[in-house]
């Protein structure tokens, strides 16, 4: 790889479904293409957003007992922003860990940094064909090992050498060459005070809440009631993951289908009731990962969904995990 492809990965898991309550870290620091360093940080999320909630423990196996002698984000933010300097940041469904940064510094009382950086997710959707571009796959399709999925560390470990594979597909020396190639543009996080400036819309939800305004809400039985397709918001972000896309979910989620519908639209996507030609996204819930791909445990929406990519519709399988992350800020804003 030529010199010059030069990035720090990053990759946070919460305690609760405020992404302003980080609670581990792991960075992986890439010069000329090649891993030179690694940092991982235990932490206690801000105060008052610091409770763990079932759904993320469930995730990434911390709680409380795991963190309570580590000092909090805040404090150990000076550490974590000199380990990534003026690098660009590279994550796994970017606008979440930098929605992490920005939030826990706002909710902590400190200004944070500008960055560019770039998301692998969308970098996977561009330059693979899977029929999921969660962590696992994009990993195993880059030749990255991936043991230990929701280990801040391994996680980090493994989108830096999905950027590394993308980059040498494409030919490209940089990450900046890599963009240009493909005709993107790179997203940008400006830097921010608490103190002077507007405070985005998690960290006023959650706020306003008092509590980190959980996600998750109280498993509802019966058949999922679809709701209305709302159309896509124009105003919404080009960068993000669910922009242009068509999407239809399956199973049940830890907040209503209706609900789910407004929030993809609000960010740009296209929400519809089955799957079709037009498809590009479906959301699984019902506890789906996407291991379960491998081992059958899908849908009637799912394995039609698998049959049109075999077909060669570019179209992909996400957990109700991965979309409540997209959506996150959302999801959080409107509990």
């Amino acid at each position: 790889m030529g010199v010059g492809l030069d990035f720090t990965a990053i990759d946070f898991e919460t305690a609760n479904g405020f992404r302003g309550s980080p609670c581990s870290v792991g960075l992986t620091k890439v010069r000329g293409g090649r891993v030179v360093a690694e940092a991982s940080w235990l932490m206690r999320p801000p105060a008052r957003h610091d409770h763990f909630e079932y759904h993320n423990t469930r995730i990434h196996g911390l709680t409380a007992a795991d963190v309570a002698g580590q000092p909090r984000f805040g404090e150990l933010f000076p550490e974590i922003g000199a380990f990534i300097g003026d690098d660009i940041l590279a994550a796994h469904n970017a606008a979440f860990d930098l929605g992490v940064i920005r939030s826990a510094l706002e909710v902590s009382g400190l200004p944070g940094p500008a960055y560019d950086y770039v998301c692998t997710v969308m970098l996977s959707r561009r330059c693979y064909s899977l029929v999921s571009n969660s962590l696992p796959f994009a990993a195993e399709e880059a030749g990255v090992p991936l043991v230990n999925h929701h280990d801040a560390t391994e996680d980090a470990r493994a989108c830096a050498g999905i950027l590394i594979d993308i980059a040498r597909r494409n030919g490209a020396n940089s990450v900046a060459e890599l963009y240009l190639s493909l005709g993107l543009v790179m997203p940008h996080q400006d830097a921010f005070d608490p103190a002077v400036d507007p405070l985005s819309k998690p960290s006023l939800a959650a706020l306003s809440s008092g509590n980190g305004a959980a996600l998750v809400r109280p498993f509802q039985s019966g058949w999922p009631d679809e709701g209305a397709n709302p159309p896509p918001n124009p105003a919404a972000a080009p960068g993000h993951p669910l922009y242009g896309q068509t999407v239809v979910f399956t199973g049940e989620l830890a907040i209503s289908r209706p609900e789910a519908k407004i929030l993809s639209a609000e960010l740009g996507a296209q929400p519809e009731s089955r799957v079709t030609g037009r498809t590009t996204v479906l959301v699984v819930g019902d506890g789906f990962v996407a291991a379960d791909l491998r081992s059958g445990r899908l849908t009637g929406k799912a394995k039609r969904v698998l049959d049109l990519h075999d077909k060669g519709q570019a179209i992909e399988v996400i957990s109700e995990g991965e979309f409540l992350q997209m959506v996150g800020s959302l999801a959080a804003a409107a509990t």
